[in-house]
């Protein structure tokens, strides 16, 4: 199925959404554009973070979707819970639906997906950008910082949204190693963040819940990345610092023999003002057009 939608805002592209049917889901996914096919996906954002960022690469074919179960897409497997290697499916099914193979933009959870994919599906990739991919086992730390990952989704169970994603922002913000001393603080209060401390009763939020430990807990497939014919490069922002997605952005570069190359802003820092915390996405853009050459 395929809609039409108005033009961008150039006026020059048009956008056609499809939906893909895959394994035990209906992937809906956007094209806009001419030229060499880029791809931008993430976990658990779907397309519509990728709004600014799409807008910078008029001159290519842009392709965004939405994961399954999250945005437009929805899931019949009877599952909640969102694995890597499901996903890749998925984007390797659309990646054959348009055309391939593609460069890749993959941000947080999607650059997950994205290691994944190139490691299952190695044909499918030119270049990967992955961008700050929040792998806990590839850090000096990893028990600690598990310990931490459990402490947000303890708070989200135990007190709702407001108390989970104050406890996810202390852990994610935090600079450096997890140590005795970051875990004899106590969680913060939702209200020094802005966020009602009342529970409304939901446990479906696909970040704070259990549906993306499967992400936070990937094996990454060293030798199978090394031995891929794509080009992968670990991209990290110069204002996430020393927290822990900057900390596995390098020590992931580090166990595929590289560096990981400095992009503008913060994690999110390719997107406008989409989900409130604007990245600088004309910056973003320039730094990823000379990445992927």
């Amino acid at each position: 199925m395929t809609r039409l939608l108005r033009p961008d805002s150039t006026g020059e592209n048009r956008m056609e959404t499809h939906v893909l049917e895959t394994d035990g889901a209906a992937i809906t996914y956007d094209v806009s554009g001419e030229g060499r096919p880029l791809m931008m996906i993430g976990q658990p954002m779907d397309a519509s973070g990728f709004t600014a960022l799409r807008a910078q690469f008029p001159d290519r074919k842009v392709i965004t979707y939405d994961p399954r179960g999250i945005g437009r897409s929805t899931r019949s497997d009877g599952r909640t819970d969102n694995t890597p290697q499901t996903q890749a499916a998925d984007v390797h099914a659309v990646i054959q639906a348009v055309g391939g193979p593609v460069d890749l933009f993959a941000s947080s959870g999607g650059a997950v997906t994205a290691l994944e994919l190139v490691a299952a599906y190695p044909g499918d990739v030119l270049t990967l950008v992955a961008h700050e991919p929040p792998l806990i086992d590839v850090l000096p730390d990893a028990a600690a910082a598990r310990k931490a990952r459990d402490a947000f989704m303890d708070a989200y169970q135990a007190k709702g949204q407001g108390a989970g994603m104050a406890a996810f922002l202390h852990m994610s913000s935090h600079q450096g190693e997890y140590t005795d001393e970051y875990f004899a603080q106590p969680l913060p209060d939702p209200a020094q963040f802005g966020m009602p401390s009342e529970d409304d009763g939901k446990r479906d939020d696909p970040l704070l819940g259990t549906a993306s430990l499967a992400i936070t807990d990937y094996q990454l497939r060293v030798q199978d990345l090394i031995a891929a014919p794509a080009r992968i490069v670990l991209a990290v922002g110069e204002e996430t610092g020393d927290a822990f997605t900057a900390r596995t952005a390098r020590h992931t570069a580090t166990l595929l023999g590289q560096e990981a190359v400095v992009f503008p802003s913060h994690h999110g820092g390719f997107m406008g003002g989409e989900f409130g915390y604007a990245g600088k996405p004309e910056e973003f853009a320039v730094k990823l057009r000379e990445v992927l050459g």
